[in-house]
């Protein structure tokens, strides 16, 4: 949440030093050893305008700040006939606070300070002047530095603010991308597994209908509870992946070849990179498939993997010794769907006396 901006009159820092001011012209106003009316009623003004700026500056800043400005010139007025230091003593109080206003441009402060300065010089003849002037110039440099920090200051908080904000937002709509890959995952593997399924069970249902295969109907049956088994399977590993970062996509393939029951030669090849979650699910759900297709197509064959990365895009390989017998499609065409929504292909066919399985996607 971005911090209020506190005006001047609001912020602990600045309350103490409009206390401090007021209190300092107070002081001054009580030990001034001045005689002649003319400057009295001027430093009476400069003091009203001075109590007018403190107690507007919350609500009509625009108000305050002509009223401090007025409270600065009015002083150096008294310049030339002051009998003691009252006036200049006056000015700096009044220049030094109107010099570090964030709020005022610096062009406004230094035609007040340069005003200040030149009245000084025509009032109060002699060095004298050039001592006063002296002064409220190093004053006035030494609030525009002060005011320039406060700025930066700002500036930096405002950044800060920004920044944080930026990364919550980012780690939000990266939350939000995970959510919807494990929401998509998971619909992926229901709607090819229960549409699997309602194909198998519609086949059981026909033959034992017909009381002409029984054999065949319960086969139809057991594989109708693999695929279910599978789907429950695949269900609790995209389920999981909530509680749990993707690993790498050579962790996760290696874990494959662990956890596949054969012979599986895996290798990667070019320059192994990070790639996007979405890219790596659907690679390793590929490379799942066609080992559980190997597997009930081809038991015992030994199954070749090889994972290629190349300048803009990974391509996964699975080559294995064909049987004859091709794959049901469910699997592969749910996985060339999800691979879709990763910017990916997928190929598969037969080459020569091989099964070969191909998925690309760009990263």
């Amino acid at each position: 949440m971005r911090r209020p901006v506190l005006p001047d009159t609001l912020a602990p820092g600045w309350l103490v030093v409009q206390l401090l001011g007021t209190l300092l012209i107070a002081a001054t106003l009580a030990t001034a050893r001045e005689h002649q009316p003319l400057v009295w009623v001027l430093y009476g003004v400069s003091t009203l305008a001075w109590l007018g700026f403190v107690v507007t500056d919350h609500r009509w800043p625009r108000t305050a700040q002509c009223l401090l400005a007025a409270s600065t010139l009015i002083p150096a007025m008294t310049l030339g006939i002051a009998e003691d230091s009252s006036a200049i003593i006056l000015c700096v109080i009044t220049l030094g606070r109107l010099a570090t206003m964030a709020r005022l441009s610096v062009l406004s402060i230094v035609l007040v300070g340069s005003a200040d300065i030149v009245l000084a010089l025509v009032l109060d003849k002699g060095w004298q002047g050039l001592v006063d002037a002296g002064v409220m110039l190093l004053l006035l440099l030494l609030g525009l530095n002060r005011r320039q920090y406060e700025v930066q200051a700002e500036q930096a908080h405002a950044l800060l603010e920004q920044t944080k904000l930026a990364q919550a937002e980012h780690a939000r709509a990266a939350a939000l991308d995970e959510r919807t890959r494990i929401a998509r995952e998971i619909h992926d593997v229901l709607a090819h597994s229960l549409g699997a399924l309602g194909v198998q069970l519609e086949l059981a249902e026909a033959l034992l209908a017909e009381k002409s295969d029984v054999d065949s109907a319960l086969a139809t049956i057991r594989r109708s509870r693999r695929l279910a088994a599978d789907g429950l399977a695949e269900a609790r590993n995209a389920v999981a992946a909530l509680r749990r970062d993707v690993p790498s996509l050579i962790e996760a393939l290696e874990a494959l070849v662990d956890a596949h029951h054969g012979v599986v030669d895996f290798e990667a090849t070019g320059a192994a990179r990070p790639l996007p979650t979405a890219a790596t699910v659907s690679l390793v759900g590929t490379a799942r498939e066609a080992l559980t297709n190997a597997a009930k197509h081809a038991p015992g064959v030994p199954v070749t993997m090889t994972l290629e990365f190349e300048e803009g895009t990974v391509r996964l390989i699975v080559r294995n010794e064909a049987s004859g017998v091709a794959g049901t499609g469910f699997g592969l065409t749910g996985m060339g769907e999800r691979l879709a929504l990763a910017d990916g292909t997928l190929t598969s066919g037969f080459e020569g006396k091989y099964w070969v399985v191909s998925a690309e996607v760009r990263a």
